[in-house]
């Protein structure tokens, strides 16, 4: 077995070795400015280094050892620089245009020594990418031409490009983009590998690719595009020629290659990204929130992938087909990339395993894998993009995204719009008011020292039962949570106990209550008691964080944990403190907790005025009450 695995990669080392790759180097640079008076573009410094010589050394990491540099303008300077390539451990030779030749014409004229599938890169463009995925790709798909493509912040000055589900070209769209119309945001990101059998439709002289190639090249040989996450940026204008700088810089070109482990945040579409107008099928009903593109532009700017994951019944229910729910997405990805967002990818499931609705397509009507609450998009993504699922997040509005987190091993978020979680029974890890927010949490971590400090001392000193209280929207909630993740990263498993399941039901409840009132307090020091004591409990929940929520019972023991932690608005109580070794009292601004009062209750149904009077209720019987629970702790976080 392992001299034949030997043999195989030896054979797949020598396929990669004949590979000969083509730079595109003659570019001049004329948005460039000052800087392509002297220098040729593909030479412009990036970290002292000319951006020619990161391709050649990328090149080399993956076995392509034979590169031919197609040069014109200031050519001199290139080949002074790079040689014959032997300082690089490749083989170098040149193709000097007499006058500029486009992106063709060059390659034709090199068509005699193309006898293998050839790369072609673009000089200008900044890429490192897992070239034998690509490799890989076009070999399985027996492809002639593939075109590596991505979605970019910038699709309306970009050649852009449809493929069906088999990732094969199914029509190209050139720059400038015929007005009024929607398209996928699917971009040519100038690398190709390319079959010899490309050449017989590459005219001689001056042509380019995208305009005078593209367009009618997948209708006569198999055209396939390899849709990647990876790093490729042109660096054509000042402001893209600094952030590349600033991407080098910061290591983000190896981080986002395939070869290492991603993370991603899915996003569900409907509620969370559009509003939700019940069984969207039609283009002219799709619309973005007004935070949508600035979250997911946040995403595209972070170490993390931005895929959504949508269950799409409309096709079942014979709303409409593929092709119109394909139009709704070209829609939503031009609205977001006229703001300088993008999505990764887009997953979808058509399906639905109930029949009976009128006009069904019984084609669609199934129990399958893909369909959320199931994490079948998720995983079908995690293989593609080689996603951490552990290290990702889902976001969404409903059960069903809940579900499909749990299931993938992801960290669920949930948002209060459309759907809003109002019926859920699971509850999401994270609940925010709505992508925006939920997005800047992840990606700001504002609770990532403190809970790294606490979640060592919780090991140093082995705590077995903390509490954390605090007023009501301080952020206690997520502070445990964030808390349990942690803990669980470094093998310690809690458990949170949230005081809110011995709230009692509304209809018991006063208006002049004190907090201890509000809560059946007996039956909760009794339960801890038993808890503590190594009972299993049974909760018989009083509270719903929206009327809509069902009440549900809950068994409870520490048996599989290693600590407890107790967590609620009167956590510090001096009877409940007493259990703990550790106190934790959460606090936020005055201010700060009203706007998340007030959006929790907007959330539960209620109106200004009724929100007003609440708050002013709570202001005078309880949030000062609560406020004196700082004296009682070990550690007081804002």
């Amino acid at each position: 077995m392992f001299s034949l695995r030997y043999f195989a990669y030896s054979l797949w080392i020598h396929e990669n070795d004949l590979m000969k790759a083509l730079i595109l180097a003659g570019g001049k640079g004329t948005r460039l400015q000052h800087l392509t008076q002297d220098v040729p573009k593909p030479m412009i410094p990036i970290l002292s280094k000319p951006i020619l010589e990161y391709q050649i050394k990328l090149l080399k990491e993956n076995n392509i050892l034979d590169i031919v540099l197609i040069v014109n303008h200031l050519g001199n300077t290139i080949k002074d620089y790079f040689k014959n390539g032997s300082d690089y451990g490749v083989n170098i030779s040149y193709y000097e245009e007499e006058e500029p030749l486009g992106t063709v014409g060059g390659v034709k004229a090199l068509a005699d020594e193309l006898n293998e599938d050839f790369l072609v890169l673009y000089g200008d463009v900044m890429v490192y990418m897992d070239l034998d995925r690509l490799i890989t790709f076009h070999k399985e798909k027996a492809s002639e031409a593939t075109l590596v493509v991505h979605p970019n912040d910038h699709p309306q000055d970009s050649d852009l490009l449809e493929m069906d589900e088999d990732s094969k070209v199914i029509a190209f769209h050139p720059k400038p983009h015929e007005s009024g119309v929607y398209f996928h945001n699917m971009v040519n990101a100038a690398l190709y590998l390319f079959s010899p059998k490309v050449l017989e439709y590459l005219p001689e002289g001056k042509s380019d690719f995208g305009k005078d190639i593209f367009p009618f090249l997948h209708k006569e040989i198999d055209v396939y595009a390899y849709n990647t996450t990876e790093y490729l940026k042109d660096m054509g204008t000042l402001d893209r020629l600094e952030q590349v700088s600033a991407d080098v810089q910061s290591g983000k070109l190896e981080r986002r290659s395939l070869k290492n482990k991603q993370k991603a945040i899915f996003l569900d579409r409907d509620g969370v990204i559009n509003p939700d107008y019940d069984l969207i099928h039609k283009t002219e009903d799709m619309e973005l929130y007004p935070w949508s593109a600035r979250a997911i532009k946040r995403i595209n700017k972070s170490d993390f992938l931005s895929v959504v994951t949508t269950n799409q019944s409309i096709i079942a229910r014979n709303l409409t087909n593929i092709k119109g729910l394909g139009e709704i997405h070209k829609k939503m990805e031009s609205l977001l990339g006229m703001e300088g967002a993008k999505l990764d990818d887009i997953y979808f499931c058509p399906h639905h395993p109930d029949g009976g609705f009128p006009g069904e397509n019984p084609a669609y009507k199934m129990i399958c894998e893909c369909r959320k609450p199931k994490a079948g998009m998720h995983l079908k993504a995690a293989k593609k993009f080689n996603i951490d699922l552990s290290q990702s997040y889902m976001i969404g509005d409903s059960e069903r995204d809940t579900g499909a987190a749990q299931a993938a091993g992801c960290t669920s978020v949930g948002v209060r719009t459309g759907h809003g979680h109002k019926t859920s029974k699971l509850k999401p890890d994270f609940m925010f008011d709505n992508l925006e927010q939920a997005v800047n949490y992840i990606l700001d971590e504002p609770l990532k020292g403190i809970v790294e400090e606490v979640s060592e001392r919780i090991i140093s000193r082995n705590y077995k039962c903390i509490s954390i209280g605090g007023n009501s929207r301080s952020g206690k909630s997520n502070f445990a949570k964030s808390l349990e993740i942690a803990l669980k990263q470094k093998g310690i498993k809690a458990l949170i106990l949230s005081l809110d399941y011995w709230i009692k039901p509304k209809n018991e409840r006063k208006s002049d209550d004190r907090i201890t009132d509000t809560f059946q307090f007996p039956k909760l020091l009794s339960a801890l008691t038993d808890l503590i004591k190594g009972k299993t409990i049974e909760i018989v929940d009083g509270y719903q964080a929206h009327p809509k929520q069902s009440l549900k019972n809950l068994s409870v023991s520490l048996d599989k944990y290693d600590l407890l932690i107790i967590e609620g608005v009167p956590a510090l109580e001096p009877d409940i403190n007493n259990f703990s070794d550790y106190k934790i009292y959460s606090f936020v601004d005055e201010k700060i907790r009203k706007e998340r009062f007030q959006s929790f209750y907007r959330w539960k149904g209620l109106g200004e005025k009724e929100i007003e009077d609440l708050y002013q209720e709570r202001l005078n019987t309880e949030v000062s009450y609560i406020n004196r629970h700082e004296i009682y702790a070990d550690l007081v976080i804002s």
